[in-house]
C-alpha cells in the first residue's frame, strides 16, 4: 500500500511540476516574483528533454514501482504518461514546439504587461505633479 502511495505521489508531483513548467508564466501575470521559479523550471524542462536525463521523480517513481511488485517504466515519464494522452505518440517534436511557444507567449505577455503597468504609473505621475 505504501508503494502505491509513493507511486501516486511521484506521478502527482511529475504532473504538477510539468504544469508549472509550461503554464506557470502565466501565472507569473498576477504574481511577477513567480517568474524566477517558473524560468527554473522551464529550464529544467528543457535539459531534461535535450540531454535526455532521467528526472529524480522517475527515479522516484521507480522505486515505488520496484516496492510494489511492478515493473520499471518503460521509458520516462513523458513517455509512459503522457505520450498518447496529451498529444499521439510519434509527435513529440510538435509537442515539444506547442510547449515552447505556450512558455514564450507566457513570458511575452509578461513583458508586455509589464511595461504596460509601468507606462500607466508613469502618466499616472504625470498627472498628479
Amino acid at each position: 500500500m505504501g508503494y502505491r502511495i509513493l507511486i501516486a505521489a511521484a506521478v502527482g508531483a511529475h504532473f504538477a511540476f510539468l504544469a508549472f513548467g509550461i503554464f506557470g508564466g502565466f501565472l507569473a501575470w498576477r504574481w511577477p516574483k513567480l517568474l524566477w521559479l517558473q524560468v527554473l523550471s522551464a529550464t529544467w524542462l528543457l535539459v531534461i528533454v535535450v540531454a535526455g536525463l532521467s528526472c529524480p521523480l522517475t527515479w522516484l517513481e521507480d522505486r515505488g514501482r520496484e516496492g510494489a511488485g511492478l515493473p520499471a517504466l518503460n521509458g520516462g515519464f513523458l513517455d509512459t504518461h503522457v505520450a498518447g494522452v496529451f498529444y499521439p505518440h510519434g509527435y513529440e517534436w510538435v509537442a515539444r514546439i506547442v510547449v515552447a511557444v505556450v512558455i514564450l507567449t507566457s513570458w511575452a505577455g509578461l513583458v508586455v504587461r509589464s511595461r504596460s503597468r509601468s507606462r500607466s504609473r508613469s502618466e499616472l505621475g504625470d498627472r498628479v505633479g
